[in-house]
């Protein structure tokens, strides 16, 4: 049976709140993502969250998050949405979108012994997907439930599943996984 978990892209304070269509996204998806990862949960699925933590040298700190400070260490913004974390999750901080680059968690993956990555979170076309790809050439299964994936413009989000689908990813609905999961079989 292959050995899973689920990535979570930048579901952080600043992101989610940085202006008013992101904040519409963001509550239009969230409660089918928290049932999706509260299920993984049940299964004991690892759910690792990738954490973007900028320094204060880096110019995209002074960037505006919306009422939310910059994306640096100890930041309010820079923590994990509250209603998401969970004691047992894992965070894997991150200074640029794709989750792999110059991080320990291709490490974390293979210390869990972990083939097949279930990748969600925001922004599809950026982190998201930046991620799928790095997964894939480092010879993952990469996995992304469309319903588990936002950007601020839907058409951003279509965009870029069509491309992962088409590239590095299966693009199975989250139903069909968390199906799948309750009856015991690999996706």
């Amino acid at each position: 049976m292959k050995k899973y978990a689920v990535l979570t892209n930048d579901m952080q304070v600043a992101f989610a709140n940085k202006h008013e269509e992101r904040r519409d996204a963001v509550q239009n998806f969230l409660p089918g993502f928290l049932k999706f990862i509260n299920s993984m949960r049940s299964h004991g699925i690892p759910i690792i969250h990738l954490q973007l933590v900028i320094s204060d040298d880096d110019p995209r700190s002074k960037e505006n998050y919306g009422p939310f400070p910059p994306l640096v260490e100890g930041s309010k913004g820079v923590q994990i949405l509250p209603e998401l974390w969970d004691e047992k999750d894992t965070i894997v901080v991150k200074n640029k979108d794709s989750g792999f680059f110059e991080t320990d968690l291709d490490e974390k993956l293979k210390e869990l012994g972990v083939d097949t990555l279930i990748i969600s979170g925001m922004q599809t076309q950026i982190c998201v997907q930046t991620t799928a790809a790095d997964a894939h050439f480092r010879g993952y299964n990469v996995i992304v439930p469309p319903e588990t994936v936002t950007s601020t413009r839907g058409e951003d989000t279509k965009r870029s599943l069509e491309w992962m689908e088409s590239y590095c990813a299966k693009i199975i609905p989250s139903q069909e996984i968390i199906s799948k999961f309750a009856q015991n079989e690999d996706i």
